[in-house]
């Protein structure tokens, strides 16, 4: 094509025009494509119809928002409302009126990490945080009070320690979680570690799988002694041992289970699926785009997969997913798979043998999972000095340090004293559980995290359990806490006593995951914190007094009905 000279005024006009009326919007779709057109719906749904999060999203993808985040860390100021949702894909909440500044929320698949990240979280908490952090029940950590001017200085360091928030917030696929205890429990059927990090890398690679109508959450299980609440995921992947009886060569495969939501009131149910390893990914990716597909865009609580399946039922989500996959489902009865490893359910405190002879695995207590900067320095310093600089985070709030050598466990523990922590706790302490609560939640409705050491505290001081209690302290009806799933949880209320609004809480009963699965019972409504403790010690005396043998607190609730939970725990029945 011969040159033929610049454009005139009149070509320019028309060309213009031309842009104007035939792409009145240049933007990208939830594939990450560029598009011409605005689309009139997403996935099925009006845009009329969309509710507030999924209109900000339908303007501007929340990945797309780097260029706000920059210059409103340069003004040091916050960002508009549509623009704080679109934060929270980067893993940055603001969370006024509890602070008002921005907690980040990482990503760490299967809550694995080297000394060298340890410190670098120590580091942006002490200089662009509040100094500490906290451990998360999955297996990841926060750190809280950055203020605007810091927010793209802690992502850049994220990502210089090999780590990222990227989508760690708001409607996409959480912190992918798995046995803290894999690649050397001698109890695992397989190390799961790098299925946790495939899927981690497969979602980070994927433009597609954010901002689906709601977070989604996905588990590994390794058949560890270690519980990681696979069956409290939307997918629960847990390894299991299967042969001829279930019509496949012998050998290790994964159940998995869909739809788990206690903040909903229910466990994950196994769909009849039996997957290889190699499999549990492209298969969890293709729910992923069903669900993308399919959710609910303008009920944010009927936005979730579970409400999917009570809609379709588990056979029409698997056909949907099928469709998107190169290879058949494979069917099998749960009956006919062996049956699953029974978990240790103090297994990730302690001295523990590993399956590499001469090595060995120590579960650190760090009460509600807070720990301060120099803490930090300090325990990735023995990771080095007595392991390979590997920490593994639990679902429990606290943390692993591996491959210690069996003639370093006395000096290792010697010096672990030395900075402030044990390997060893009680039957109370060591289950218990909290979230931010009030002191850290816009939404927390009571301040778990202080009162559940002192509610842990006052219990030890009065009552002496021979077997393991976990205690759940959530802030709100969100149970980041997991409450239903304790033997006793927590749900902060707030309470008025004497025409004053004070922490409260509701009380539930008998709940657990695993082998020892349930939801808890509503027990008590809106009691005052001032009440709790007592109302605690009283239920604890009263199964010492009336349980049978070898009966743990749960099973002691569960067998009676909640009108005789009320009745036998009653200050009056005394």
């Amino acid at each position: 094509m011969s040159y033929i000279g610049p454009f005139t005024e009149e070509q320019k006009q028309y060309l213009a025009e031309r842009v104007r009326t035939a792409y009145p919007f240049l933007g990208q779709n939830a594939a990450g494509q560029f598009t011409n057109d605005p689309e009139e719906d997403v996935y099925g749904t009006p845009v009329d119809d969309l509710c507030k999060e999924e209109l900000i999203k339908y303007k501007q993808n929340g990945l797309d928002c780097w260029d706000t985040m920059c210059v409103n860390a340069a003004k040091d100021i916050f960002p508009d409302p549509d623009d704080m949702f679109r934060y929270k894909f980067y893993g940055m909440f603001h969370v006024k009126p509890a602070q008002d500044s921005f907690m980040l929320r990482c990503r760490i698949p299967g809550g694995q990490m080297n000394s060298l990240q340890f410190r670098g979280m120590a580091e942006m908490a002490a200089d662009w945080g509040g100094n500490y952090t906290d451990i998360t029940t999955r297996g990841n950590f926060q750190i809280r009070e950055i203020m605007p001017r810091n927010v793209v200085n802690t992502l850049n360091k994220l990502t210089d320690l090999g780590l990222t928030s990227r989508g760690a917030g708001a409607d996409n696929v959480r912190n992918v979680t798995a046995t803290p205890t894999s690649g050397f429990d001698p109890q695992e059927l397989i190390d799961v570690m790098p299925l946790a990090r495939s899927m981690h890398h497969y979602i980070m690679n994927n433009r597609d799988l954010y901002g689906m109508p709601r977070k989604f959450n996905i588990c590994f299980d390794s058949g560890g002694a270690v519980s990681t609440c696979a069956d409290t995921n939307d997918i629960g992947f847990y390894a299991i041992e299967a042969g001829e009886e279930a019509g496949v060569e012998p050998g290790v495969y994964f159940r998995m289970q869909l739809c788990g939501i206690t903040g909903h009131r229910q466990l994950a149910s196994d769909c009849g699926v039996l997957l290889r390893p190699d499999e549990c990914v492209p298969v969890a990716a293709a729910i992923l785009r069903v669900f993308i597909e399919n959710g609910d865009r303008t009920n944010r609580k009927k936005a979730r997969l579970k409400y999917i399946v009570d809609d379709w039922g588990h056979a029409k989500l698997l056909e949907k997913v099928q469709e998107k996959l190169a290879f058949p489902l494979r069917f099998a009865e749960l009956e006919k798979c062996a049956e699953m490893p029974i978990k240790d359910r103090q297994g990730h405190f302690g001295v523990h043998q590993q399956k590499q002879a001469g090595l060995n695995y120590v579960g650190v207590v760090t009460t509600v999972g807070r720990l301060l900067p120099g803490q930090m320095h300090a325990i990735a310093d023995l990771a080095d000095k007595y392991g390979k600089g590997d920490i593994r985070l639990t679902a429990w709030q606290n943390l692993i340090i591996p491959h210690i050598k069996d003639e370093d466990i006395p000096a290792f523990l010697d010096d672990l004293k030395a900075i402030g922590f044990s390997h060893t706790t009680t039957n109370v302490s060591g289950g218990l559980v909290a979230c931010t609560g009030s002191e850290g939640c816009k939404l927390g409705a009571a301040a778990t995290k202080s009162q559940s050491r002192l509610l842990a505290k006052y219990i030890e001081e009065r009552v002496t359990l021979d077997c393991p209690l976990n205690i759940h302290l959530t802030g709100c009806p969100n149970s980041c806490a997991q409450h239903y799933i304790g033997d006793i949880g927590l749900q902060g209320a707030p309470c008025k006593v004497n025409g004053e609004t004070v922490d409260g809480y509701h009380i539930v009963l008998g709940g657990g995951v695993d082998d020892n699965r349930a939801i808890a019972k509503d027990v008590f409504q809106s009691i005052p914190f001032t009440e709790v403790p007592d109302l605690i010690v009283r239920m604890l005396q009263v199964y010492l007094e009336k349980h049978e043998a070898n009966e743990d607190f749960c099973a002691f609730t569960r067998r009676h009905s909640v009108e005789e939970l009320r009745e036998l725990f009653s200050p009056l029945a005394a």
